[in-house]
């Protein structure tokens, strides 16, 4: 019988590689909360209307990626394949908007039919944060911030922001008809998905990763001109909130960033920690997309952030040793021996758990030789030995793995003694 593995593109996450997960997630949590940002929660499968009509039925999203199907009753659903469609629908379902401006967040797996590459599988994880009913030039400023913080804390270096204004709607329709009469004059110039876009999405050109369209579109009209005076002193406010805050950023004419529903300002935050300039987090405003949606004409303005584009990172900057984000290493590591022993360490785990100190206990049942090997390993700066004499005696041996020349290599103390010194810093 064959061997089932897992779908192409949809990748188990190892018990090996969940510490890193995990310092991410917990250190965004953190970040957020000190944002006075909400957490919430969308399901996986949608309506298929949903991202039609959010993201453009002519995107590359829509058109070309979905996981689309119908179910039993004959509906069209779709595997979410990002956030901001889904907080946006669960938003005005719930009347949030109705309680005033919201600051929300969310994580989860998003799904997308493409080639899986590292860093971009076709079950992906994104985080991203979406300010809703906030139309303040400083709300794109803020909201870039949380993200530069976030990217910061978790130690990643080298970072860059690339900024663009989209402008509004009327700013982006003069634009796109300048755009298409200069491109359909040069059309033999330009690769075939390229080619193929001047009719159904063409700001998408702008960012096409073919060398020869690049350099053809050195030379092609730019959006800020075709911006209109109050979009121009909207983009200059943001750049300004960016200055205050003292995060550097590049004008990019050619961001316009993959969705539809994007207006005024765009931006992305890149790296280059590992020599390559790579994207990490992208977003901008979306004024249009809660009216889209069925909602009132409302500001709002997001980014999301790929996490395999990130483990991917830091984890590569944590082998090259300019990043620290391994797993915490426990507080105790509990090693015993024999019958008696080993139903004690059993017991004593749960208590000092339960006392709020993370313990690993050793199953193995291997010699104290190999149970001390393991504890040293494990990064504990104690191991507590408990053999068959010790069990009988009712005491614990303590040994320091991180002893000083100063310092002894191990005491005996009784379980309960040793429980009271949890709350010393020390141990």
């Amino acid at each position: 019988m064959d061997k089932l593995q897992s779908l192409r593109g949809m990748v188990d996450l190892l018990p090996e590689q969940m510490p890193l997960w995990q310092r991410i997630e917990a250190t965004m949590r953190a970040q957020f909360e000190r944002a006075a940002l909400r957490e919430i929660r969308t399901p996986l499968l949608e309506v298929t209307e949903l991202f039609a009509r959010g993201i453009g039925e002519a995107t590359d999203v829509v058109g070309k990626e979905m996981y689309t199907f119908l179910d039993r009753g004959e509906r069209s659903c779709t595997l979410r394949p990002e956030g901001t469609a889904s907080v946006v629908r669960a938003a005005l379902q719930h009347s949030l908007l109705g309680q005033g401006p919201q600051r929300l967040w969310y994580t989860g797996p998003m799904f997308r039919y493409e080639r899986p590459q590292a860093g971009r599988q076709r079950q992906f994880h994104q985080v991203g944060i979406e300010l809703l009913g906030f139309a303040d030039p400083r709300s794109d400023a803020e909201a870039i911030a949380i993200a530069w913080d976030l990217l910061s804390a978790l130690g990643l270096g080298g970072l860059s922001l690339e900024l663009n204004s989209l402008g509004d709607p009327s700013d982006r329709a003069a634009y796109r008809s300048t755009l298409v009469d200069w491109l359909q004059l040069r059309q033999e110039q330009l690769d075939a998905d390229s080619r193929e876009r001047i009719s159904t999405n063409p700001l998408r050109i702008l960012d096409s990763k073919n060398t020869g369209t690049q350099a053809l579109l050195a030379e092609a009209p730019q959006l800020i001109d075709s911006l209109s005076d109050a979009s121009r002193e909207r983009f200059g406010a943001v750049r300004r909130c960016l200055d205050a805050l003292e995060i550097p950023y590049r004008l990019n004419p050619r961001l316009v960033r993959g969705l539809d529903y994007y207006t005024h300002t765009a931006f992305e935050i890149t790296s280059t920690q590992l020599g390559a300039q790579a994207t990490v987090c992208g977003g901008g405003r979306y004024d249009g997309l809660i009216e889209q949606l069925g909602g009132a004409s409302t500001a709002a303005v997001g980014w999301a952030i790929g996490l395999e584009r990130l483990v991917l990172l830091l984890a590569q900057a944590q082998a090259a040793g300019t990043v620290a984000l391994g797993a915490p290493a426990p507080d105790l590591y509990l090693v015993s021996r024999g019958e008696q022993a080993e139903c004690q360490a059993l017991v004593l785990a749960r208590q000092w758990r339960q006392a709020g100190r993370s313990v690993e206990l050793d199953l193995t049942g291997a010699a104290f030789a190999k149970q001390l090997k393991r504890a040293d390993r494990s990064g504990a700066p104690w191991a507590v030995v408990i053999g068959e004499e010790e069990a009988r005696q009712g005491v614990v041996l303590l040994k320091n793995l991180r002893r000083s020349a100063d310092s002894p290599e191990e005491e005996r103390l009784r379980p309960v003694e040793l429980l009271r010194r949890l709350g010393d810093p020390s141990i």
